[in-house]
């Protein structure tokens, strides 16, 4: 007998920790900061968006095995902030036979949505969620905090960056791999351990390529004016030669995609493509939401009207 009905996968309730209390960017510390966060309307100082895409991780590895870890994409818009103490669960709905792509979400233990995403497989998967949303992107009124960025303009050079078990990740990121590990919601033995992993090396998490791939984005210099506060409204990051390996240097480059605009934000859309440390080989991919938060920035309401 053969069902229609759509089944899903679904993971442990987990509390995700938060370990950006500390971060600053542009002088200021930022919104996942209790006191700024506060100051901006918010409860408490949120976790990052990316730390969730660990709960996935099981779920999609059940799903397309080892080679998740090599061609995997979680494509994601955040819907609603956690903060630390809450619960959260990952779920997955079990794609068909020979499928590459799936729909994922997460929730707190209540119920309130915390992402909506598409999880996929190799290049060959169809558009993905935020493939979808840019399409659907009007274009922004007139923008003062990012009056100066335009779609197409790209980093000020390569940036080259690598990832230490025990490096600090600097004040984006007041954190190395190995304190991550010790707090991450799902830790594994190929994260750590060269005998445990498939390709001989240690491999770093998926929501660690975020940090990866932001640690040197200052060194990019948009100009974005300041100072602002800033939050991640929706991020993909596909692994297309993968995966990406502690200690390893990788290349970055940067690219503005796409502009666009909301009642409370104005948001600058980043491709950040990662090359290995020639440069030429192509291994993953971010594409990643930066949200302004207008409110944020002093004056904009009368330089606005102005």
């Amino acid at each position: 007998m053969s069902f229609a009905t759509p089944l899903s996968l679904a993971g442990p309730l987990r509390k995700p920790r938060q370990m950006l209390a500390d971060q600053a960017y542009g002088g200021h510390t930022s919104i996942h900061d209790d006191a700024m966060a506060e100051k901006l309307g918010f409860r408490a100082g949120p976790i990052e968006g990316p730390t969730h895409f660990s709960q996935f991780q099981p779920l999609l590895a059940k799903i397309w095995g080892q080679a998740w870890f090599e061609r995997g994409c979680i494509s994601a818009h955040f819907l609603n902030m956690v903060v630390e103490g809450e619960e959260v669960r990952a779920f997955a709905e079990l794609p068909a036979e020979g499928a590459v792509s799936t729909r994922i979400w997460a929730e707190k233990a209540d119920g309130t949505p915390v992402l909506e995403a598409s999880a996929s497989i190799g290049p060959d998967a169809g558009p993905t969620l935020l493939e979808t949303r840019m399409a659907a992107l009007r274009p922004p009124g007139k923008l003062l905090i990012l009056e100066d960025l335009k779609v197409g303009m790209t980093g000020a050079r390569d940036e080259r960056v690598r990832m230490d078990p025990d490096q600090n990740m600097g004040a984006l990121y007041p954190f190395s791999l190995n304190q991550k590990l010790a707090a991450i919601t799902e830790n594994s033995p190929w994260f750590s351990d060269a005998n445990a992993s498939p390709w001989g090396r240690p491999i770093i998490p998926f929501e660690m390529l975020s940090v990866l791939f932001e640690y040197t984005s200052r060194d990019a210099a948009l100009p974005v004016k300041g100072p602002a506060v800033g939050l991640f409204a929706d991020q993909e990051i596909r692994l297309i030669d993968g995966p990406l390996f502690v200690g390893e240097e990788y290349v970055l480059r940067r690219e503005v995609v796409a502009l666009s605009e909301s009642k409370r934000t104005e948001s600058y859309w980043v491709r950040t493509r990662v090359f290995d440390a020639s440069g030429t080989k192509l291994v993953a991919e971010m594409l990643l939401n930066h949200a302004t938060l207008k409110h944020s920035y002093a004056g904009y309401a009368d330089a606005a009207q102005a």
